[in-house]
């Protein structure tokens, strides 16, 4: 078959759309090798790799940066005053505050400094406080979105526009598996036994889906009942030797279908079937904790014998972290607090405070802390005025998107730092001067610099890691706008 027919028969959705004729076909078959010599050109690494794998730990909802981690003790002085407008710079601001009398509201939580370092932590991260000393704090982020479905596609994707890839499909299309038995992406979706149980945001699939690369580089979620995979179980009567047979019978035919027409997502599926008969072995005893200490469990915390609790996944990424899991995204729920936020924010707190400091001191004490990058975060912040009632024991905060806190341990970054400062409000990020600022040069961090890092501790230079599509040599970082290594927190 010559190449023009061969393209012709391959019907995906995406090539029939872009296929009216055969001249189009043609160039449409150009640009398919020009994706393969990409994806040629983009694999392997362009440094030295200081992390092996990434565990993200995702706070969807957004915490109250003001409430946990920037300490702001003289806004106690301005409770119920109007923030002043030129803080607030004509700011876009959510339909819900829109309209409403911006009135100060300071943290009623206590603060106090932790570790060697001397950072200030809330009282609400007693456990996190006692590995302050491996945390660094940006408390400079910033993003470009302001409500929550743009705000979890840009920092998973790296756009606020579905359809890009994620950052766990980037990282498995630009560095491959270290384990042929397992998924190179990982996600964990966690239950949220004290947090707010009502305004809860769905999490969707695309959040860790591959857009436009391979659909082999797609996260797999692991459920919290049953089948950790859906359908790992052989049904009943079925035995792993005929399971075997009928899997190479089925390769057999795939193999033939794709030597006639050549379409790559058959090869795609071969693989994901091949590899879904490997972790019938592989996850039952990676997900099976009988083999855990007590003292590990105990160090976990009394949820971690919960299944689907954020403690027991914590425990679950760095057991797959140790069989060489290269990315492992754990979601946690139930953030997004517009009312009562300091009772909710407790309750949020006491799932995910023991389980992180515990993620950080069981992969330290194993060697492990050093090329292990973890990164946590939510998709903004909250805002200094209130929301709703207001007393000084009861608040609630907006979405806020020009700062928020999060942070990194491991994987050679620098700990017991904070990078980036806000103006006396936590409303802005301002320079050494305290003039506002969003410049990269005065320690403002976007998030496709936190991309941009995180690429580069894994021996990933984001400018190269690119794949040709639509015309355009397409990033995690994106395209319109330049992204940075954060330099000043690389160990």
């Amino acid at each position: 078959m010559n190449p023009i027919e061969q393209f012709q028969t391959v019907q995906s959705r995406r090539q029939f759309l872009n296929r009216t004729s055969v001249g189009l076909g043609a160039a449409v078959l150009g640009s398919l090798a020009a994706k393969q010599s990409a994806a040629d050109e983009s694999s392997g690494q362009h440094f030295a790799p200081k992390a092996k794998r990434v565990i993200f730990l995702f706070m969807a909802g957004a915490p109250s940066q003001l409430d946990l981690y920037d300490y702001k003790p003289r806004l106690v002085e301005k409770f119920k005053e109007p923030l002043p407008p030129e803080v607030r710079d004509g700011q876009r601001v959510t339909a819900m505050t829109k309209n409403a009398t911006h009135l100060v509201q300071p943290s009623m939580f206590k603060f106090s400094p932790q570790g060697k370092c001397g950072l200030h932590m809330c009282e609400l991260l007693p456990q996190l406080s006692t590995v302050v000393d491996d945390l660094c704090l940006i408390k400079s982020m910033h993003t470009d979105a302001i409500n929550h479905d743009p705000g979890k596609t840009l920092i998973c994707t790296g756009s606020q526009i579905p359809g890009k890839p994620s950052l766990g499909a980037w990282l498995s299309y630009g560095l491959g598996t270290l384990n042929k038995d397992l998924p190179d992406f990982i996600v964990l979706n966690s239950a949220f036994w004290s947090g707010d149980q009502v305004n809860v945001q769905a999490l969707y699939s695309r959040l860790w889906g591959t857009g436009f690369l391979p659909s082999k580089h797609q996260g797999v979620s692991f459920q919290s009942s049953g089948d950790p995979v859906l359908f790992l179980s052989n049904p009943a009567g079925v035995s792993r030797a005929s399971r075997h047979k009928m899997l190479d019978l089925v390769t057999q035919l795939n193999q033939k279908h794709a030597a006639e027409i050549g379409d790559p997502e058959i090869q795609t599926t071969i693989a994901q079937q091949e590899m879904a008969f490997r972790m019938q072995a592989s996850v039952p005893e990676l997900t099976d904790l009988t083999s855990e200490s007590e003292q590990t469990l105990e160090m976990y915390g009394p949820e971690v014998r919960k299944s689907g609790s954020f403690a027991r996944n914590c425990l679950l990424a760095r057991r797959m972290a140790e069989r060489g899991v290269r990315f492992i995204q754990v979601y946690h729920r139930g953030w997004d607090h517009h009312t009562g936020l300091p009772d909710k924010l407790r309750r949020q707190c006491y799932d995910i405070d023991q389980p992180c400091a515990a993620l950080i001191k069981d992969l330290k004490q194993r060697g492990m802390l050093q090329d292990t990058l973890i990164v946590c975060s939510g998709e903004f912040g909250r805002t200094v005025y209130c929301q709703g009632q207001q007393t000084e024991t009861v608040y609630g905060r907006d979405h806020h998107s020009r700062c928020f806190t999060s942070w990194m341990a491991g994987g050679g970054i620098k700990g017991g730092i904070e990078h980036g400062q806000t103006d006396e409000y936590s409303y802005n990020i301002v320079d050494k001067d305290g003039q506002k600022t969003t410049r990269f040069e005065d320690d403002a961090v976007h998030i496709r610099d936190l991309n941009a890092t995180i690429l580069r501790q894994l021996g990933i230079d984001h400018r190269r890691l690119t794949f040709r599509f639509q015309g355009l040599d397409q990033k995690l970082t994106g395209v319109e706008e330049e992204a940075h290594v954060i330099k000043k927190i690389l160990g």
